[in-house]
């Protein structure tokens, strides 16, 4: 039961983990780079990829194609807002970003911030095996043996382990594809 719910806390840090790393850019266009950009739509704000279809024409350039067009300033008002670092352009139909190419600082930058959400993660998978172990001395307090504690103790352990392993091997990708030109 304990070992569920620390798998469960842990793969819900591992998603965490991969949301941040899909929002960090690695210098080709992908539409989850206008993940979480929030548009006014009739007063309310709402997601992007809600009120327009967000794909990619080549490896440099986002294609944001409204629903309706009257939406088409609004779109790119809230693409700038957003501090992405993007220029949205109007063709009167669609709103085209060009991605620019990555600077060898800005990738080191990028990767800077990679290994900080890394470190989030594996924060998160050290706060959970907290939680576990501390469930393990509270059944101690209600009779378990210390054999069992121990073993118990053990696997927690081996699981914080093979977490943070999965989190250094996504981390170690995702490095190697924003350093690549």
């Amino acid at each position: 039961m304990i070992y569920d719910e620390l798998k469960d806390s842990n793969n819900k840090s591992i998603e965490h983990y991969e949301v941040a790393l899909r929002k960090i850019r690695a210098g080709k266009a992908s539409p989850a780079m206008l993940q979480g950009v929030m548009v006014e739509y009739y007063g309310s704000p709402t997601p992007l990829n809600q009120v327009a279809n967000v794909n990619t024409m080549d490896a440099r350039t986002i294609n944001v194609q409204p629903f309706e067009k009257s939406i088409l300033d609004d779109l790119m008002k809230a693409i700038i807002n957003a501090n992405l670092g993007f220029a949205p352009q109007s063709n009167g139909e669609s709103v085209l970003i060009n991605v620019p190419a990555l600077t060898e600082e800005r990738r080191k930058e990028l990767a800077k911030k990679a290994k900080a959400e890394a470190e989030n993660a594996k924060v998160a998978t050290r706060n959970n095996r907290k939680d576990a172990m501390d469930m393990v001395k509270s059944l101690k307090d209600d009779g378990l043996s210390e054999d069992m504690q121990k073993d118990a103790e053990s696997e927690i352990q081996n699981l914080t382990n093979s977490f943070a392993a999965r989190i250094d091997t996504m981390l170690a990708d995702k490095e190697k594809d924003i350093m690549t030109i």
